[in-house]
């Protein structure tokens, strides 16, 4: 019976990719190439076709990272490699279960960014905390004259990797980036086996904050997250040592959320769907204390804006939402224009100048 319920979702995932031209808008803002999904994209008939496709041109781009590194163009090799990991990536996460076929796509996004990481002038460093036994890794990127830490935490069906460029703004900015894959997610889910409960979650949030703060005990430290990472950044708002939180599109209770069928299902492999144990916060148990920017696209089909209304409206004095007219869940068109907003607001303070919103 499993193996019909992890067919039937790859199916309704394939068959939602065929017909709905905003699924792709996660993936195109995460780096894969315009030009390279309207080749495959109508070939993606079965899963088949989704892997083959894929690895083709996962194939492609690591023979031009292997001719940009042969030639000494250092800095277009280490891109070229992080997007062959992002179409193994995709590959990975079509698979719900956890599955050998599953693990064997995230290694080989994992061996693509440590081709990258090892070529990058900025160093990373591979960490992990435990969760019941389980482990969760982490990467952690140092630039010079650091002027803060940013945790990154992902949305709760992507991995630590599939955010590269939100690293690689904030390391531009001057910002130490730190992201772990949480219970359910990336290699704490398909390597470790953890899956994600309330419970696992809340104790992820608070190990990792902690974590960051003793190995950097005298930076301070912020939350960025979208959808349901969103929603964890915003309980972790509410440890005294965070100083500044993002959210973007944060999810609000399970129960309100108009999530699809293929994304039940997903979820449904990788975290509980009991009611009690859902991996989301429950807001009115937590106590924010650090200021709060949420972005919000009004035509978000996830999160209802009375519900996202509702939300803001139970967070502390200091906060402010920024909300666009014509953007979805996770406002992806507007994705870059968030993160330097976001740059803006939490490097105020480090540059002397008074930290309000922008």
């Amino acid at each position: 019976m499993k193996t019909l319920l992890f067919d039937k979702t790859i199916n309704r995932t394939i068959r939602t990719a065929q017909l709905i031209a905003p699924f792709w808008d996660r993936w195109l803002v995460h780096g894969i190439d315009a030009d390279d999904l309207s080749k495959v994209r109508p070939a993606l008939l079965s899963a088949e076709h989704w892997v083959n496709g894929w690895h083709s041109l996962a194939q492609e781009k690591k023979r031009q990272a292997d001719l940009f590194l042969s030639g000494g163009y250092i800095s277009k090799a280490e891109e070229m490699y992080r997007l062959t990991g992002l179409y193994f990536n995709l590959i990975y996460w079509l698979f719900p279960s956890r599955t050998p076929e599953k693990e064997k796509w995230y290694n080989k996004c994992l061996e693509m960014f440590r081709k990258a990481d090892l070529l990058s002038p900025i160093p990373t460093q591979y960490e992990w905390i435990e969760i019941d036994n389980h482990q969760c890794a982490g990467r952690i990127r140092i630039p010079d004259h650091s002027r803060g830490i940013v945790i990154i935490v992902n949305p709760i069906d992507s991995s630590k990797e599939e955010l590269f460029k939100y690293e690689s703004d904030f390391l531009n900015a001057g910002f130490t980036t730190v992201s772990f894959d949480g219970p359910g997610q990336g290699g704490s889910y398909v390597l470790h086996g953890l899956r994600g409960t309330k419970k696992r979650w809340e104790a992820f949030i608070d190990q990792v904050i902690d974590f960051t703060s003793e190995l950097f005990p005298d930076k301070p430290i912020f939350l960025f997250g979208t959808s349901l990472g969103a929603s964890w950044a915003l309980y972790g708002s509410g440890s005294p040592i965070v100083k500044k939180t993002v959210a973007v599109s944060p999810a609000v209770a399970f129960e309100k959320l108009n999530l699809p069928e293929y994304f039940l299902g997903r979820m449904d492999c990788s975290c509980t769907l009991v009611p009690e144990e859902r991996a989301i916060p429950d807001f009115g148990k937590v106590t924010f204390r650090s200021p709060v920017l949420v972005f919000h696209g009004k035509k978000d089909q996830m999160v209802s804006t009375a519900d996202m209304y509702e939300l803001f409206d139970s967070l502390p004095a200091e906060k402010r939402m920024v909300e666009y007219e014509s953007e979805g869940h996770c406002c992806n068109h507007k994705m870059d224009e968030i993160r330097q907003m976001a740059i803006q607001w939490l490097g105020a303070e480090h540059d002397g100048v008074e930290g309000s919103f922008p």
